[in-house]
């Protein structure tokens, strides 16, 4: 049997779960509303699921490696189980390929995951996470919150009210790719 064709990669905080700065703390994870529906969706529709997050709490030593994996350990039992984990530790002055924007994370999950970076969507609530889909070659697909920058909104490509709403846009993105390119063309735009 071959494995899915496509895969849907999700930020992880102010996406899947509440942001709380920093947090080394599993006991402090809470999904957004709808979170372990989306991510059901998606592993419905037959598509892959991960995450790729950055996390400099790590770099600065606000939190060990080992806080920041317990606790994308705890976001994967409350939402998951999600099929790939990439995480960035290191902070912005670093110049690494992983950190988003850069598309380190998204390629190496695409890779893991056997999937061809054109048919990989990321959801994100700022400007780096569909930067980082851009720069792979794949779709960003954003959600804003509170905490997002109006340029942000601007320049991404594809603006979601929420999750679901992100989710069923990465599914209709990728179900036109399969249908061929004219059709993703018309989901994009």
């Amino acid at each position: 049997m071959t494995g899915p064709r496509s895969a849907v990669l999700f930020d992880r905080d102010d996406t899947l779960v509440v942001d709380v700065p920093y947090n080394g703390d599993p006991a402090l994870v809470v999904p957004v509303a709808g979170a372990q529906e989306a991510v059901a969706a998606v592993r419905a529709a037959g598509h892959a699921t991960g995450v790729v997050t950055n996390q400099s709490g790590v770099s600065d030593g606000r939190i060990t490696l080992e806080q920041a994996l317990a606790v994308n350990a705890r976001v994967d039992e409350l939402v998951g189980p999600l099929d790939v984990w990439e995480l960035c530790p290191h902070g912005r002055e670093a110049g690494c390929a992983c950190r988003k924007p850069a598309p380190g994370m998204v390629l190496r999950a695409a890779e893991r995951l056997g999937v061809d970076p054109t048919r990989v969507v990321v959801i994100g609530d700022i400007g780096a996470d569909v930067g980082a889909a851009r720069a792979a070659g794949g779709l960003g697909v954003l959600v804003p919150t509170q905490k997002t920058r109006l340029e942000e909104v601007e320049a991404a490509e594809v603006v979601a009210a929420d999750l679901a709403e992100a989710v069923d846009l990465a599914l209709a993105h990728l179900a036109a790719l399969d249908a061929g390119p004219a059709s993703a063309d018309e989901v994009v735009a």
